[in-house]
C-alpha cells in the first residue's frame, strides 16, 4: 500500500513505479550474485535527492539503510541503499535469496534537511509530516516522519528519540551545540507493504 507522507512534486507515479521495480530487482540480482539492473531512464531517477530503503517481512522490519545528502542521483542512490539494507543494517542479519519473497520495498526520498533555529521550539515539528536530524559533535541520527505517527510519539518525544539514537541524553536537543533538522520525505512501498515495525533508518 502506498503511503505519501509528501509528495515530491518533481516526482511522478511512473517515477516510483521505476524506482520500486529496480529496487527489487536490485535486491534479486544482489541475493543471486547477477549482475545489477539497469537504472531507468524515468527523470525523476537522474533527480539529485538523498533517500532511504526500508524492507519489510511479513510486515515487520528487516533493514533500513539511506543516504542523506541530495548530491547524487536518485536512482543509483535507491540501487545502493536497497543492498545496503539487505546487507549492512547492523541490527539484523543479511537477508537470505530464500526471503526475497516474504520481502516488501518501501522507498523515502527525503527533501533537502532545514535547520531549525535555537532554542527548538517542539511545535515547530508536524508529527508525520517531518523528520528529524540531530547532530552533535560527530554524532547523529535520522528518524523518518512515519516513525512518530507508528510510535505515537508528540513532537518531544520524537527529538527525544532521535537524540537517544545519536547516543545523546534525551534532552540534549535543547542545549546549545546540538544542531537540529528537519526535512519531510515521500514514502512510497510495493503493494501489500504492511504499515508496522519501526522505520528509523
Amino acid at each position: 500500500m502506498e503511503n505519501h507522507i509528501i509528495a515530491d512534486p518533481e516526482l511522478t507515479a511512473a517515477d516510483r513505479a521505476a524506482l520500486l521495480g529496480m529496487a527489487r530487482a536490485t535486491l534479486a540480482a544482489h541475493l543471486a550474485g547477477r549482475p545489477l539492473p539497469p537504472i531507468p531512464g524515468v527523470p525523476g531517477a537522474w533527480l539529485k535527492r538523498g533517500a532511504f530503503v526500508t524492507l519489510y517481512e511479513r510486515g515487520a522490519l528487516r533493514g533500513c539503510i539511506g543516504h542523506i545528502a541530495a548530491d547524487r542521483e536518485l536512482g543509483s542512490v535507491v540501487q545502493e541503499m536497497a543492498m545496503a539494507a539487505a546487507r549492512d543494517d547492523p541490527r539484523f542479519a543479511p537477508v537470505e535469496p530464500a526471503e526475497l519473497a516474504l520481502i516488501a520495498v518501501e522507498i523515502s526520498v527525503l527533501s533537502e534537511p532545514v535547520r531549525l533555529p535555537m532554542p527548538v521550539e517542539p511545535a515547530r515539528i508536524v508529527v508525520g509530516r517531518d523528520g528529524v536530524i540531530v547532530r552533535r559533535e560527530q554524532r547523529i541520527a535520522l528518524l523518518l516522519p512515519q516513525v512518530a505517527t507508528e510510535q505515537g510519539w508528540g513532537p518531544e518525544a520524537f527529538l527525544a528519540a532521535a537524540c537517544r539514537k545519536a547516543g545523546l541524553l534525551p534532552d540534549a536537543w535543547r542545549e546549545p551545540g546540538t544542531e537540529v533538522l528537519a526535512f519531510q520525505a515521500d514514502v512510497f512501498g510495493e503493494p501489500g507493504e504492511e504499515e508496522q515495525g519501526r522505520r528509523d533508518g
